[in-house]
């Protein structure tokens, strides 16, 4: 049929690791994107010497040794912990929520008795959102704080209207450990992401600033099997409606100083604070010693044509709407993969197994 055996469309994670690993059992692959760019929303530029997270901070983490081994045939990674600042109303806390949080909250030192007063504090009843499922894990001054008003600005709904398993993504100790995830192996690209994408990519043909949908009788003629990773209703037309997504707006400023805040990130969790976090991106690397900084406020949005699709919002309806979808995806000339093609909140690491997973189980 076509002169490549699969294009791909989206050179993003999804579509990088299986162009690679396409490539190397010896298919021709094309893959292409619409941005002017490689590396999806893993994408970073050198800026006076920092490396810019340009849709957000991306910190590799994962317990897959598989995985982990994987990303380093690709880069040297520095070892990275993520230690997550919130400021509520100018009082600071950490996360995610652990002894330093319960005694900034509290001032209480004793770890039985913050599990008394989050016992006493506690939802127990059934749990059908994300409001009862953070109750029911870390009471109610937590949620207050900490959580309710910060989530109502993410995902620009209140919480009981949420699926509980968002929340599910933090984790709570009763220890003095301000590592925000618990996975074994945690680190970030030595050399940026970027770098990162263009060994994965190297060999393979790309094309850039191409919009798929709006030449795909051009490109389905040139590939024996197209790989997808861009929105699955937006492939089908919309015909079954258009999924619920969360985008963001990034508000970037350099200043002529050496620290702003002295940490990656830092959560804004009231309403009052229009955006909610600020990342400076010189704390994702070691040793960084320059004489300015860079740092972007992020600013929550709902998903229009003119923005980026980010979350997806997985209540009740569409979930539904997504099983529709994926029932008429079964074409095996197709595959769909990826956070938006799959309508997954995918980490990276899973973007990668989901990836290595459909290259390892029948694709060939």
């Amino acid at each position: 049929m076509g002169k490549y055996d699969f294009l791909i469309v989206g050179a993003g994670l999804f579509g990088s690791v299986f162009a690679r690993e396409a490539t190397d059992k010896g298919y021709k692959c094309l893959v292409i994107d619409k941005r002017e760019h490689i590396g999806g929303n893993c994408y970073t530029e050198n800026k006076h010497g920092i490396d810019i997270h340009k849709y957000g901070p991306h910190t590799f983490h994962t317990s897959a040794k598989k995985i982990w081994d994987y990303v380093n045939r690709f880069s040297e990674f520095e070892k990275f912990e993520l230690n997550i600042i919130a400021n509520r109303n100018g009082k600071l806390f950490n996360l995610p929520f652990n002894m330093w949080t319960f005694y900034q909250m509290w001032g209480e030192k004793d770890p039985e008795q913050v599990k008394k007063i989050i016992h006493d504090q506690q939802y127990r009843g059934q749990i059908s959102n994300l409001e009862e499922q953070a109750l029911s894990l870390v009471g109610k001054d937590i949620y207050e704080n900490l959580i309710k008003d910060y989530t109502t600005k993410q995902w620009g709904r209140d919480p009981s209207l949420l699926p509980s398993s968002i929340i599910r993504r933090l984790p709570v100790r009763f220890t003095y450990n301000n590592n925000y995830f618990n996975d074994t192996y945690q680190g970030i690209p030595k050399h940026g992401y970027t770098k990162l994408f263009e060994n994965l990519l190297e060999g393979i043909e790309i094309d850039l600033e191409i919009d798929f949908l709006k030449k795909r009788d051009y490109y389905q003629n040139i590939a024996e099997r197209i790989v997808y990773t861009g929105p699955i209703d937006q492939f089908y037309d919309y015909e079954y409606g258009k999924l619920d997504y969360r985008s963001l707006g990034h508000e970037n400023e350099v200043l002529q100083r050496e620290s702003f805040q002295g940490n990656a990130i830092v959560n804004y969790t009231d309403l009052e604070t229009e955006y909610t976090r600020i990342i400076e991106h010189k704390f994702f690397h070691k040793n960084i010693k320059t004489n300015s900084t860079i740092i972007t406020r992020e600013y929550p949005a709902e998903y229009t044509e003119e923005n980026e699709p980010m979350y997806p919002i997985s209540d009740s309806k569409n979930t539904e709407r997504l099983s529709q979808y994926q029932k008429i995806s079964k074409n095996p000339r197709y595959i769909f993969g990826g956070r938006l093609a799959e309508y997954r909140y995918y980490d990276m690491h899973q973007v990668i197994a989901s990836a290595l997973h459909k290259v390892e189980y029948g694709v060939f």
